[in-house]
């Protein structure tokens, strides 16, 4: 299923929002907020047409939305900031940088101009940029190699690469003689398509995609560059086709992908055509986005009237009372923020009048006085002399500013009282599962007979598995373990596979001097490959290699600098193309009692109760958890399960990124 947003679909939606029916150009900015933590959600008005949301995902997508996320019940730094630079202003333009997944909205408030950036290729970013171009506020503060995302620096492109809608024959015959790949995957990553155009590109073509792009002479280069233009011929002509294909996932027919063409690739498969590409992006990933907010109600068993259950209804009425009362300040501080210019004249007003003299009592009778004439006296509902407060009414929200404190601080006030609300109702939904506890304990069963026999190992900080043929396969988590796998644990007769994926981790197999059949070196490719960020990225596949340990080096090129983890491999590589990703948990129930998890293969050969995972939806956690449950109902003994396959320890076992039980 599509994860995210191609160039071709960027160019597709910059295209409806600059210009005809569907275009935000002068449209107002109303309230913004970050209801997840990659997500944006920009209330706009749009004229003669009403209220839209604008949803911005970084990383991944962009469009308008009718599929609305609930908004946090405390807001996040990051759209209050942008609230105060942004908010009431004007979108002026809506573009595309260089056919890359960037896009550029212009605005303009109070005569000041900023532009807010949308970055939605990996890792993705949200930035505001001032009318120099220099950064005021990112969403997330990183630095790249010769890049700095930071507030204060001059916000800069990422290298850019070539427009396929530019792309001559020459272009082609340039990139193609610098590619070790095949014709699609050069053209995927040098042209910046993705797979499935470039694949629509070759079949048009009728060039086999599997051709390595060294060895296409010129009538197949001729051919490739036409089919470039046929492809977006009607993109450029603003003629659009958008559409969600749809296939059979699970036994049933799911949407999988959005296109604003028509692609034959395509053309066998079931598809929905819609009236705009806003509403077919909003289809796929909008509704998908709002199906997939976690909602955690669980079901209380239905039980006697005890004291289990009377103190479960007073907590439930704690819970919901402390919720509506944190409601109600974040409620008072967004007034704030709204009324932000007119508490700022009231309060200058009040100080100036201090300043020159007049006692408390003068300016209350004056405040008295003018409130049937002056706007702003009439929200002065009390003034307190003794603490220096003052209660205003703010559109029907009474709310009291201290005059010592600034207003963000005061704001800011009603935002901890929030905290300190939401942090009581944690503590009442603490006490409600402590609870349930007490209730489940009192109807449970007689514990396991059955023992837990857990050993320590040293591979047990790494990634590992146990091939088909008993060898040790061990792999790096992150820079630190890669570190100290090659420097401490690689030995002479070694084998190291690695994959120029980034997030890929050094794995190792311990051969301890035995000849290593093709089988282990096939469950090898398949552990480096999976447990990658090919997995994180949705991809089903992907290449790797593997040398021998006296190829790999902590010593750089002349002049280079290798980061933490990091190695520099010399000599000829041994490939393995187009490795499936897929991966296993299970429980070794034998010798050692744990749980276990790499190639399928391997897991099957070495565990019981084996579930299949594949790239998905759910985050490490979440699949953890949801195996741990199957494993529990299987074994009937949750201590047991809890001892050598805790939801914890299960999520060490799984790939980074999310996944999905197989069925």
């Amino acid at each position: 299923m599509k994860k995210e947003m191609t160039s071709a679909d960027v160019a597709a939606l910059v295209l409806e929002l600059s210009s005809g029916e569907n275009s935000i150009i002068d449209a107002k900015i109303g309230k913004i907020y970050q209801p997840a933590p990659e997500e944006l959600r920009i209330n706009i008005f749009v004229y003669d047409k009403g209220r839209d949301n604008f949803i911005i995902e970084a990383g991944k997508r962009a469009h308008l939305s009718e599929h609305i996320r609930p908004s946090p019940k405390i807001p996040q730094a990051f759209p209050m900031l942008l609230r105060k630079h942004i908010m009431g202003g004007r979108i002026t333009y809506v573009k595309q940088y260089d056919f890359d997944r960037i896009i550029e909205i212009g605005l303009v408030r109070g005569g000041i101009d900023t532009i807010l950036v949308a970055e939605l290729f990996s890792p993705g970013n949200i930035v505001l940029l001032d009318s120099e171009r220099k950064i005021i506020l990112p969403m997330k503060p990183v630095t790249f190699k010769g890049r700095r995302i930071r507030s204060g620096e001059v916000y800069q492109y990422p290298e850019a690469q070539i427009s396929p809608v530019d792309a001559e024959e020459q272009d082609i015959r340039e990139a193609f003689a610098l590619s070790d790949s095949d014709v699609v995957r050069t053209i995927a990553s040098r042209f910046n398509l993705g797979g499935v155009l470039a694949e629509e590109v070759c079949l048009r073509s009728g060039v086999d995609k599997k051709t390595p792009a060294k060895e296409l002479g010129d009538e197949g280069i001729s051919a490739l560059a036409c089919s470039l233009k046929e492809l977006f011929t009607p993109l450029l002509k603003g003629e659009l086709s958008p559409n969600v294909v749809k296939k059979e996932i699970k036994c049933e027919v799911q949407p999988f992908d959005v296109v604003p063409l028509e692609l034959k690739l395509y053309s066998d498969m079931e598809k929905e055509s819609f009236p705009s590409f806003n509403k077919a992006l909003d289809e796929l990933f909008g509704k998908r986005a709002a199906e997939e907010v976690t909602e955690v109600v669980e079901a209380v068993k239905k039980e006697k009237v005890d004291v289990f259950a009377r103190r479960l209804g007073k907590q439930q009425d704690a819970i919901e009372k402390f919720g509506k009362d944190a409601d109600k300040q974040v409620h008072i501080a967004e007034k704030i923020y709204a009324h932000y210019v007119d508490i700022e004249e009231i309060v200058a007003v009040l100080d100036n009048a201090r300043d020159k003299g007049y006692t408390w009592d003068e300016i209350k009778k004056i405040v008295k006085k003018a409130k049937d004439t002056l706007p702003a006296a009439k929200c002065i509902v009390s003034i307190d002399s003794a603490s220096g407060k003052i209660v205003l009414d703010l559109e029907g929200t009474n709310a009291t500013i201290d005059l010592r404190l600034t207003i963000p601080q005061n704001a800011q006030s009603y935002y901890d009282k929030a905290k300190k609300l939401n942090k009581k109702r944690d503590g009442a939904l603490k006490a409600i599962e402590d609870t349930k506890l007490a209730m489940q304990k009192r109807e449970r069963k007689a514990p396991s007979k059955r023992k837990a026999k857990i050993k320590k190992h040293w591979y047990d900080r790494f990634r590992w598995f146990f091939s088909s043929d008993d060898f040790l396969v061990v792999g790096g988590r992150d820079a630190e373990t890669n570190e100290d796998l090659v420097k401490k644990y690689m030995e002479k007769n070694d084998i190291v596979f690695h994959t120029q994926a980034p997030g890929a981790p050094i794995t190792i197999i311990k051969t301890q001097g035995r000849e290593v059949s093709e089988e282990v070196l096939q469950e090898a490719a398949e552990f480096v490959v999976s447990y990658s960020s090919i997995w994180k990225s949705g991809q089903f596949s992907g290449d790797c290699y593997w040398v021998k340990p006296e190829q790999v080096s902590k010593t750089p090129e002349s002049g280079e600098y290798l980061k933490k983890g990091s190695f520099v491999i010399r000599g000829e590589r041994n490939y393995y193309r187009d490795v499936q990703v897929a991966a296993a948990v299970a429980l070794e129930l034998g010798a050692e009692t744990r749980v276990i998890g790499g190639p399928l293969s391997a897991v099957k050969a070495h565990g019981k109760h084996v579930v299949e995972i594949t790239p998905g939806k759910f985050n490490q956690n979440d699949i953890a958890k949801k195996i741990y449950k199957i494993y529990v109902d299987k074994l009937k003994e949750v201590n047991f399960v809890k001892q050598i396959a805790s939801p914890d320890k299960i999520a060490m076992m799984i790939p980074p990124g999310e996944s999905d039980i197989k069925v």
